[in-house]
């Protein structure tokens, strides 16, 4: 068998030929959807992503006899260390055959990578930060993924562990599907809290989305600061995530609590738009120098009905006041009993119980498991 030789990406052929490798993996795996190819572009280019501010990336690409067979992505994100006072780095972007030799290659190389800026752990899979696609899906195979979700073959947590890898997070993704049955339960929960403080439930502003954006940011990072994987969103990231999101959002499904007028909590539900761009197989919005891939999503966008709970957060002096119980019910009884929609509630860490519990009280199903490993870097 020949050797498996691991180069770094430098030219834009071998970036192309980096975001298109999947194409290889998932042939006739029909929970996949294929991502947009601008998109994956936009996501890799140094002089427009907002990560490569504060941090660095490198990708790599294994061949054997010439033929592409893996790739994956090392980065190295100081925020992360500064707020963790750690110092690891991580892999991300993760594909290969089913061989432990392209693997373990590929990992090394990525430690390598890492180790050369002085870091002495790696873990992963994560693209650039938690803050991105992250974890890797170790059950529920047969479900095709929500947006900015992960799907991966079963024989990649193999592959990892047997490079040395081990568990640190689990984390977990539900589905709602009896949502009346939920939100008969669920009120009755938030009926508990009807002496508690003075909840106010607005849509965003989606004519003030500057103001917005900095109103959920200061939310978000105040919410999540205690969890693990936390890292801060920097302002230029948290800014080009809703510039990314807007076109998806809607303003009934986007929800800011106030208490006495100041930001309590928001929660965030998009449409799934994988259920349009499942339909791109090749993921190309022109073809021909036509839109047909465009003309497919604006066709599927307006029949979505399921979406994804990707967002919700409560700051802690107004926890257990039933501020997330009276976003996630409004949610429930605008998107899913009025109009139809049900989806899934993502990604809660394994030892959020306080979350768990109350989606498990409400009738959600724990439907997928995802998983972080890492190892020392020696």
């Amino acid at each position: 068998m020949a050797p498996v030789e691991i180069s770094p990406v430098v030219t834009r052929a071998e970036r192309d030929a980096f975001i298109k490798f999947p194409w290889e993996i998932y042939r006739g795996d029909p929970a996949w959807v294929p991502p947009l190819l601008l998109e994956r572009k936009e996501f890799l280019n140094r002089k427009k992503h907002p990560f490569y501010r504060h941090g660095d990336a490198q990708l790599f690409l294994a061949r054997r006899a010439g033929k592409i067979v893996g790739r994956i992505m090392a980065s190295d994100d100081p925020n992360y260390n500064a707020e963790h006072n750690s110092n690891v780095g991580c892999f991300g972007l993760f594909e290969s055959i089913d061989d432990q030799q392209v693997a373990s290659a590929l990992l090394g190389s990525a430690a390598e990578w890492l180790r050369a800026r002085s870091r002495d752990a790696i873990m992963g899979p994560i693209d650039y930060s938690t803050n991105y696609v992250c974890a890797l899906l170790i059950d529920g195979f047969q479900h095709r993924p929500t947006l900015l979700t992960a799907h991966n073959p079963p024989y990649y947590a193999a592959l990892i562990e047997q490079s040395g890898f081990h568990k640190v997070m689990d984390w977990y993704a539900w589905w709602f599907d009896q949502p009346n049955d939920a939100h008969v339960r669920l009120r009755r929960i938030a009926e508990r809290f009807a002496n508690s403080l003075q909840v106010t439930i607005r849509e965003v502003n989606m004519k003030d989305i500057a103001g917005e954006s900095r109103r959920l940011r200061e939310i978000y990072n105040r919410a999540w600061e205690k969890n693990w994987g936390f890292v801060p969103f920097t302002t230029a990231e948290f800014d080009h995530l809703i510039k990314e999101l807007k076109p998806l959002a809607r303003p009934e499904y986007t929800l800011i609590a106030e208490v006495e007028g100041q930001p309590a909590g928001f929660l965030l539900y998009l449409p799934d738009i994988n259920v349009a761009l499942r339909r791109l197989r090749n993921g190309r919005l022109f073809s021909w120098g036509l839109p047909i891939g465009l003309a497919k999503i604006l066709y599927y966008k307006d029949r979505i009905n399921t979406g994804r709970l990707v967002a919700l957060g409560v700051v802690p002096e107004f926890r257990r006041h039933g501020v997330a119980e009276k976003l996630v019910l409004r949610i429930i009884e605008e998107a899913m009993v009025k109009n139809g929609v049900t989806g899934e509630c993502s990604m809660t860490l394994e030892n959020n119980r306080l979350i768990n519990r109350f989606l498990e009280a409400i009738g959600a199903d724990r439907y997928k498991t995802y998983r972080i490993y890492e190892r020392a870097i020696p």
